[in-house]
């Protein structure tokens, strides 16, 4: 009652039967008789019937090229008991079980004594047509013992024939070119899993080589930024320390050295004169001093390069009866002294 109350519909198919569909499909595709891995990979079947001998593949009736896997007998129609049955399309998923009610419901043998085979006519999107096909296996075999000589079941495969429908019918001798057929799939299987394998391990191998590539290029990157921060490092060091210069510079030429102010007034001066007080503020220097020719000593320094302007706060004058002048001097330093 709880699974009848819940709606296992997914776009119109039951999820239930999923795995059983999705087993049917594999089945159909690689045991069908319209199967394209069948009609290459099964053998060849010489058939014996009223009409001689004939070649088939895959369930149908093919030229004869010499190359017989196995042989089979085909029955007359007088021994076969046919039926044809409509199923509901939802029977394909476990069509198996539902063959085998069928089966027991409509066949007139014992069931030890019934053999039989079914074949998929026709599969649309409203019913499944299946051909169903029935005989006694003893009379079966009485009929092989009678016209062929045999009396062991696995010797042949035993077919029947119906409105061209060939219908192979089981518990004879299929198991062998069913058991071939199944070790060609398993190999082919193996051929297809060894390629895959192969493309797998030649794409895993491109990967790792792209990895260490990779690897090293992410190494290379990391190096590569590691140097670029070191440089940037120095660079904001140099910047910085160029900054320190720019700085130092300008303070010394907004205050030049008094000292070397002193040496080159006495170099200028020479030992005609001589300096009594001196001051400086910025480049700014102002001193007094007495000389024997203030005149020429003003000169001198206004001849100096160094100095932009020379001027003279105060007028020169005579000492008393010496030979001596007194002098004031404003010098303006013309920037950094060469």
């Amino acid at each position: 009652m709880f699974e009848s109350s819940q709606n296992w519909q997914l776009f119109g198919y039951d999820v239930r039967h999923i795995g059983k569909q999705w087993r049917m499909a594999w089945r159909e595709f690689l045991w069908g008789h319209d199967s394209p891995i069948k009609a290459r990979f099964d053998d060849r079947v010489l058939v014996h019937g009223l009409r001689g001998d004939e070649h088939y593949h895959a369930g149908a009736r093919v030229p004869s090229d010499g190359q017989v896997g196995c042989e089979a007998i085909m029955l007359p129609d007088s021994m076969v008991l046919t039926r044809t049955l409509t199923l509901p399309l939802a029977a394909w998923s476990d069509l198996e079980s539902v063959m085998a009610l069928e089966i027991n419901a409509h066949s007139p043998f014992p069931p030890n004594d019934t053999a039989c085979g079914w074949r998929v006519l026709r599969r649309d999107e409203q019913a499944l047509v299946v051909l169903l096909v029935l005989v006694s296996q003893s009379a079966t075999m009485a009929y092989l013992g009678r016209s062929y000589d045999c009396h062991d079941p696995g010797s042949y495969e035993v077919w029947a024939e119906v409105d061209g429908q060939a219908v192979v019918l089981g518990g004879f001798g299929e198991k062998e070119r069913e058991r071939r057929y199944r070790r060609r799939l398993t190999r082919v299987a193996g051929y297809i899993v060894s390629a895959s394998l192969a493309v797998l391990s030649i794409f895993a191998v491109a990967a790792g080589a792209k990895y260490v590539e990779m690897e090293k290029v992410r190494a290379t990157y990391a190096d590569v930024d590691r140097q670029a921060q070191d440089a940037s490092r120095l660079r904001s060091a140099l910047a910085s320390a160029s900054e320190t210069i720019n700085g130092v510079a300008g303070y010394v030429s907004a205050y030049p050295d008094p000292h070397r102010e002193l040496a080159r007034l006495t170099r200028l001066l020479g030992d005609d004169a001589f300096i009594q007080q001196f001051s400086m503020e910025g480049p700014e220097i102002r001193f007094r001093g007495q000389a024997a020719n203030a005149a020429k000593v003003m000169e001198q320094l206004t001849a100096e390069p160094a100095y932009a302007e020379v001027t003279a706060p105060q007028t020169i004058t005579k000492l008393g009866n010496s030979d001596m002048e007194r002098f004031v001097f404003k010098v303006t330093l013309a920037g950094e002294s060469p």
